[in-house]
C-alpha cells in the first residue's frame, strides 16, 4: 500500500474566474508593496529598524452587491412599465371597439327615425289630398243645388225603354244594399243601374265613375225618366241612381236604407247623363 494512501488531499475547490482575477490583482498589489518594502528594509537595515505597515485591502464585495441590486431594481421597473403600457394599449383598443359599435347603433337609429318621419309625411300628404277631394266634391254638390232644385222640364212620363227601366228600378225598392251586389236580392248603387239597363239590352260599365260618362251630359233642369244621375264629378263619381220622373229618383243608397225612391232634394245629385 502506498504510504500516501491515507493522507487527506489538500486540494482546494475551484474558484470562479472573476474571483481569481480579483484575488490575483489584490495579491499582485500586496506582493509589489512587500517587495518595495523589503528592498527598502535591506537598504536601510544597517541604519534603521524594520518598519511595520498595516495594509487595507479594498472591499469589493459590497460594491458588486450594490450594483447587482440596482440592476435588479431597474429590470423590475422596466417590466412594470411594459406591463402598464400593455394595459393602456388594451384599454384603448377596447374603447375604440366600443365607440365603433356605438356609432353603428346610432346610425341605425337615425336611419329608422328618418324612415318613420318620411312615412308619416307621405301619410299626412295622402290624408290632405283625400280631404281636399272631399272638399271639392262637397263644394260641387253645393254649387249644383240651385240647378237641381230648378223646375224640371221635359217629359215626366216614361215610354219605351225608359218606361221599362223605370218600372224595373221601382220594383227593386225595399231590397238590401250590399257592396258589389248586382241582384236579384241585393244591389249596390252601380249594380242596380247596370242591371236596370240590362233589361233593355244596354250594357253599361260596372262602376259609378265609368257610368257617369257613359252617355251624353244633360242639365238637371232638363231631366227625363231613365237618365242616370251621379254624385261627384263626371268620371270620378262616387254614387249613381236612376231618375224616374216627377222630381224623383231610385237608388241603392246605403246599408241602412237599401234601395229607396226619394225626391231630388233628399240627396241633390251633381249631374246626369242620358244613354237612351
Amino acid at each position: 500500500m502506498s504510504h500516501t494512501a491515507h493522507i487527506r488531499s489538500h486540494r482546494k475547490p475551484r474558484r470562479s474566474a472573476s474571483s481569481i482575477v480579483v484575488r490575483s490583482g489584490v495579491a499582485g498589489g500586496v506582493l509589489s508593496t512587500l517587495a518595495v518594502a523589503g528592498a527598502a528594509g535591506y537598504a536601510n537595515a544597517a541604519e534603521a529598524e524594520p518598519v511595520t505597515q498595516t495594509l487595507e485591502l479594498p472591499t469589493l464585495t459590497a460594491d458588486v452587491a450594490t450594483q447587482v441590486a440596482q440592476s435588479a431594481d431597474a429590470t423590475q421597473q422596466a417590466a412594470a412599465n411594459y406591463e402598464l403600457q400593455a394595459e393602456r394599449d388594451a384599454a384603448a383598443a377596447s374603447a375604440a371597439k366600443q365607440a365603433k359599435a356605438d356609432l353603428a347603433e346610432a346610425r341605425q337609429k337615425a336611419e329608422a327615425k328618418k324612415k318613420a318621419q318620411e312615412e308619416a309625411r307621405k301619410e299626412a300628404a295622402a290624408r290632405a289630398t283625400r280631404n281636399a277631394e272631399r272638399t271639392v266634391l262637397s263644394a260641387s254638390a253645393s254649387a249644383s243645388t240651385d240647378a237641381g232644385t230648378a223646375t224640371v222640364t221635359g217629359s215626366s212620363s216614361a215610354t219605351g225603354s225608359a218606361a221599362a227601366i223605370v218600372s224595373f228600378v221601382k220594383s227593386q225598392v225595399g231590397k238590401a244594399y250590399v257592396s258589389g251586389a248586382t241582384g236579384p236580392s241585393a244591389y249596390d248603387c252601380s249594380g242596380l243601374v247596370q242591371t236596370a239597363f240590362k233589361q233593355v239590352g244596354i250594357s253599361l260599365p260596372r262602376v259609378s265613375q265609368d257610368q257617369s260618362t257613359a252617355g251624353t251630359q244633360v242639365s238637371l233642369s232638363n231631366l227625363q225618366p231613365g237618365d242616370i244621375l251621379y254624385w261627384g264629378s263626371a268620371g270620378s263619381a262616387y254614387h249613381v241612381g236612376v231618375y224616374v220622373g216627377d222630381g224623383m229618383f231610385v237608388g241603392a243608397q246605403n246599408p241602412s236604407t237599401g234601395v229607396v225612391e226619394r225626391p231630388l232634394s233628399y240627396d241633390q245629385p251633381t249631374g246626369a247623363v242620358r244613354v237612351l
